[in-house]
């Protein structure tokens, strides 16, 4: 039987990402789908010149000695006459993930699920096939993707002399730093040591890392975990460098590759991870395609003599169709991803990136990536409102270099005949969670509201048809300097100071149908403003609850009326109708969920407090089907108040939809009864509202994927029957 393996970790790939088209005749998804780019594979390279130990303790004497028992140990064991042959079992998972909005924050979301079980055989002296046996996958939302054809096998004997990825299109040419040339391409040096336990014995273990010499070839960068007695490599960890990318879209490919001791003499693969993160090229958009491959390989048969016909035909090969699908896997599809697959990014390929960074420039590890057009949402190409009618927009980014990027974004209405945009300059570092400092001038039309009511494209259909813009813009234009930056307990901060001057927007645009309401009577004011915003992506907490948050608190200092807003906020105290006033302000929202079984429980938690002079615009407004379904748009207007939803979600039956290539959609849908109340404590004189408890119940549906929702309310405090379709809340921030 096989020992534990050096770590409890487990195994990754990569292929597209669907974003979407826009609006007023032109909305739909953007599909990001390019096929992969192959290159032709490059000649044999000249090897580095060598480099002498240093005092960091690079290529010393030592270290050395052992990384050649290590090649050495490496070239012999397929010669080695105690292992003739083995056969085993791999289980694994292939799973493809969208990444959409903030790429620092926002949860992947399964896309493709595939479930595999791979016979795995090998004779010495180095015959090797696999064989698939078991395959069964479940699209989750629409896709034509494909998985790269060795995805479904895994790596033995920790990669040949020269590495390749995704059929040599991801990486290939990568030569291995135990090959015979490894020591003239490589620097190593050890680290760190410690010691495993396998049953009787105990192991020393040398950590070993290794950089390229020359950093602009297609190298790995990483870790080896080299056995000191006898200098089997019991795990290897690394990236590559940037040169290695054949794929232009690839940011960054990296493997986990673990053994275990097999009847106390072999070390033979045990769990394997890769994962290959992609983005697109030409447009520089918040939307990445993630491939994650884990596999546990296991039920060693050693020395069985086995027969010849066990390795005839390809290297890898597949079982037909029928056997494939007989194969008896336990539970679902999803029940066997696992949890952590969801995540930002996996702990242990964290680790592998972070270990090179150490190691060589991030730059080195990076794709280069050329300028390209910018947008942070679709609504940035085109949107409709009540304040600008239709508005055109464009955005482009300029990468000038050692992470120092200049973007400029620029929108036109027609109605108002105002050009909005943002002129920015950032400078964003690697390392310790990533981060950003940025200078930047805007003008543009912010929402008051704290929580959007609805996706922006949504509303722009709404607004533009029926005459329903469930926005509360007004008109800001400013100076800001802000940092961005991982904070403790796993949050992502963001400080924002600068000066800004403010003043109301009015009614431009006319609706196919209907009529807008007024927009909001925002106050002229100029000042200074300082802002704090913590965002928590959804993690798993206490009790299988699963949550989320954002808050944010915001500080002013103002000067306001006709004269400070024209004059730029110089006289306060100076002119008898100029007022000064300072606020402060905090919203929160909070997301929590816990499964039982297929159904899952879901609150959240929207709160904000004003105090001090509180303008117009810093008001808290809800209403809407988000904060307050079952009562108006500009039903509450205070300076606190809180919603509170309790909704129960589970899957019913429901008719499935072909889409072509892009599959079916499931055979259900999920209805999703809810609870809603909102609370209301010194409401202002823009609403006529008084202070207490609104409570509502409704029904909402998720249809098609879950892309698409539908929710009927109804309001019982002099409320009234509302109704709402929009696309899941998962995907606003990019639309």
């Amino acid at each position: 039987m096989p020992s534990p393996p050096l770590s409890t970790r487990r195994s990754p790939p990569v292929r597209t990402i669907a974003a979407g088209r826009v609006l007023a005749g032109a909305l739909a998804l953007l599909t990001i789908a390019a096929p992969p780019l192959a290159r032709e594979a490059r000649g044999q390279e000249r090897a580095a010149p060598r480099v002498a130990g240093d005092a960091s303790g690079w290529n010393d004497s030592t270290t050395l000695a052992l990384v050649r028992r290590a090649a050495e140990r490496r070239r012999s064991q397929l010669a080695d006459t105690a292992l003739r042959d083995y056969r085993a079992l791999a289980r694994g998972t292939l799973t493809f993930l969208g990444q959409l909005g903030n790429l620092e924050v926002e949860l992947p979301r399964v896309v493709q699920a595939t479930q595999v079980a791979t016979e795995v055989y090998w004779r010495a002296p180095n015959q090797s096939r696999q064989r698939v046996v078991g395959l069964r996958d479940t699209t989750v939302l629409p896709t034509d993707n494909d998985f790269y054809r060795d995805r479904y096998g895994i790596v033995q004997h920790n990669f040949p002399d020269v590495i390749r990825l995704g059929e040599g299109r991801d990486v290939a040419d990568v030569p291995h730093p135990l090959a015979p040339a490894g020591e003239a391409l490589y620097d190593f040096a050890a680290r760190d040591s410690l010691r495993i336990r396998v049953g009787d014995r105990t192991l020393s273990v040398v950590e070993v890392q290794v950089r390229p010499r020359d950093p602009a070839r297609a190298r790995l960068v990483g870790t080896l975990f080299v056995d000191r007695a006898d200098a089997q490599v019991v795990r290897m960890a690394f990236t590559f460098t940037s040169a290695a990318y054949l794929d232009r879209r690839n940011e960054d490919v990296s493997i986990v590759l673990e053994n275990a001791l097999v009847e106390g003499r072999f070390w033979l693969p045990r769990r394997q991870e890769v994962e290959v993160r992609r983005a697109g090229t030409w447009l520089d958009f918040p939307a990445r395609g993630i491939v994650r491959g884990r596999w546990d390989i296991g039920g060693y048969q050693v020395n069985q003599e086995l027969p010849p016909a066990a390795f005839e035909g390809p290297e890898l090969s597949f079982a037909p169709r029928e056997e494939l699908r007989r194969y008896p896997f336990p539970g679902t599809v999803l029940d066997a991803i696992p949890a952590d697959v969801r995540m930002v990014s996996d702990e242990d390929v964290q680790r592998v990136q972070a270990q090179a960074r150490a190691l060589v420039q991030a730059q080195v590890l990076s794709r280069a990536k050329g300028n390209a057009l910018s947008a942070r949402a679709i609504s940035d190409f085109v949107r409709f409102d009540r304040a600008e009618g239709l508005a055109l927009g464009a955005g482009y980014l300029a990468r000038l270099g050692g992470g120092v990027a200049a973007r400029a974004q620029a929108r036109y209405g027609l109605a108002d005949e105002q050009l909005k945009g943002t002129l920015a300059v950032e400078r964003r570092w690697a390392g310790a969670g990533g981060g950003a400092v940025r200078l930047s001038a805007y003008r543009d039309y912010r929402d008051a509201r704290d929580v959007a009511e609805g996706s922006r494209t949504v509303n722009s259909l709404a607004a533009q048809e029926l005459g329903r813009d469930w926005t509360e813009p007004y008109d800001v234009r400013g100076l800001a300097l802000g940092v961005d930056a991982a904070a403790p307990f796993a949050l992502r901060a963001a400080i924002t100071v600068g000066v800004e001057w403010q003043d109301s927007v009015r009614v431009r645009a006319r609706p196919a149908r209907g009529t807008f309401r007024p927009t909001l009577a925002a106050q002229p004011a100029a000042g200074a403003r300082a802002t704090l915003r913590l965002e928590r992506p959804v993690a798993p907490g206490p009790f299988g609850v699963t949550w989320s948050a954002t808050s944010e608190l915001r500080l002013a200092a103002w000067e306001g009326g006709e004269e400070a807003s024209a004059g730029g906020g110089l006289f306060c105290g100076a002119v008898a109708d100029v007022s000064c006033g300072r606020t402060a302000r905090l919203a929160v929202d909070l997301g929590a969920e816990r499964a039982f079984g297929a159904a899952r429980l879901v609150t959240r938690t929207t709160a904000a407090h004003a105090r001090g002079e509180v303008l117009p615009q810093d008001a808290v407004y809800f209403g809407g089907p988000v904060t307050a379904p079952g009562y108006g748009l500009a039903a509450f207007a205070a300076r606190t108040a809180l919603a509170q939803r309790v909704e129960w979600r589970t899957p019913v039956p429901f008719p499935s939809v072909s889409l072509g290539r892009y599959g079916r959609s499931p055979a259900r849908a999920t209805l999703a009864p809810f609870a809603h109340a909102v609370h209301v404590a010194r409401p202002i004189d823009l609403r006529s509202a008084r202070s207490g408890w609104y409570p509502a119940v409704g029904a909402g549906a998720y249809l098609f994927f879950d892309l698409v929702r539908l929710d009927v309310a109804r309001g019982l405090r002099d409320g009234r029957w509302t109704f709402a379709v929009d696309v899941a809340r998962d995907f606003w921030r990019i639309l």
